[in-house]
């Protein structure tokens, strides 16, 4: 029995108003249009991405919203124009997508898809500006073009990361967002060499994300740096050898690892967003090599300051985005690492829950507990 072409019944977990918990609801998936692909997700788990849109708080909040944007799942039908996927294709939806046609998709140095890159705002589907999903024929607005909480969703194709059929979802959904992001920050961006000294600011799962790329790079040294001494244990399975409390000195944290460096680090990731952690980042680098890569997203009205000097002294000063992965060409081959037991993922899943328990995983991150929580669909 087919379900293409038709309306599929199923369940969804709803936020129906900023803060409130999710709400488990029967809703209605519509068939995907013109470039667009039905998913039945089998693992999705909990960004802090998405208890930042739930909460609500520094952006215009809309609801009703299914969230969710770390996923895997099985492609379940096809629309018009689709040619690169095919209903039973193992797959990963993912927040930013790679048209494969605009100025950034055709240059080798960007992923920021002139059609697909990352819209916060957007709640509704890019064809038709309609949403896939309803409530007795109410809208649910989308999230992120993913909505992975949700047992089936429909997703643009550009967004949809087509992996090897043999790699468990339950382990390589991860890489969908904050895995990869941290973990391309290091190895695509701050591109430590073997035997350099990484400093990482900020160690939740992005920063040991990041962590991982500096221990796989072959770096002697990786500095963990956090307010939250709890996080330095679970830190050391990422290769973090050394950690920096900055609330434990009373100077900059800066000219802390500069002392235990001689000079400076040779790379550093910034994972928290915190201007001053992005300035401290900045200026940990030694001067003549060193490259500082800023990953966390600042609030809205932040500006930081440094003396120019500090880059006149060669120092490098660099951003990124999702890791610079490119989603649909990049990401199948991050998971053929995985396969190769060239990256590890496993560490990353401190908890498993039922699809129907889904308001724990936003407890435990709420309560700084674990990295992240995976939730089983099918339970």
């Amino acid at each position: 029995m087919t379900t293409a072409g038709q309306v599929i019944r199923c369940k969804a977990a709803v936020a129906w108003e900023s803060g409130k918990p999710l709400s488990i609801e029967d809703v209605e998936v519509a068939p995907p249009q013109k470039d667009e692909v039905r998913i039945k997700i089998l693992f999705t788990s909990l960004c802090h991405t998405d208890v930042y849109f739930w909460d609500a708080k520094g952006q215009d909040p809309l609801f009703p919203r299914i969230l969710g944007h770390e996923a895997g799942g099985i492609v379940e039908s096809v629309g018009e124009g689709v040619t690169d996927l095919q209903p039973g294709d193992h797959v990963l939806p993912i927040f930013t997508g790679e048209c494969k046609e605009c100025r950034h998709c055709l240059s080798e140095e960007s992923n920021m898809c002139d059609l697909l890159r990352i819209n916060t705002d957007r709640g509704t589907m890019i064809h038709d500006g309609k949403s896939r999903f309803s409530i007795n024929g109410k809208p649910i607005y989308h999230f992120l073009g993913t909505s992975t909480f949700s047992e089936y969703t429909v997703v643009h194709v550009g967004q949809v990361a087509k992996i090897n059929p043999s790699a468990p979802l339950d382990k390589v959904c991860v890489l969908s967002c904050g895995i990869s992001t941290g973990f391309g920050a290091t190895v695509n961006v701050a591109k430590p060499k073997k035997g350099q000294s990484v400093a990482v600011f900020g160690l939740g799962a992005v920063g040991l994300a990041a962590a991982e790329g500096a221990r796989v790079s072959g770096a002697s040294r990786i500095i963990g740096v956090d307010l939250n001494p709890n996080r330095f244990e679970e830190a050391k399975k990422f290769g973090v050898t050394e950690f920096v409390n900055p609330k434990d000195h009373n100077k900059p944290v800066q000219e802390v690892i500069a002392e235990m460096t001689g000079g400076g680090v040779d790379r550093s990731v910034e994972c928290t967003g915190s201007i001053q952690a992005m300035i401290s980042a900045f200026e940990c680098v030694h001067d003549g090599w060193g490259v500082a890569v800023l990953v966390g997203v600042p609030n809205k009205d932040d500006a930081f300051k440094t003396h120019p000097m500090n880059l006149l002294n060669e120092r490098t000063l660099k951003g990124t985005f999702f890791g610079n992965y490119k989603p649909r060409s990049d990401i199948p081959a991050v998971v053929e690492q995985y396969m190769n037991n060239e990256l590890e993922l496993d560490k990353f899943i401190t908890h498993s829950i039922p699809f129907s328990e889904i308001n724990k995983a936003f407890e435990y991150m709420l309560r700084g507990e674990g990295l992240r929580c995976m939730i089983r669909m099918d339970a």
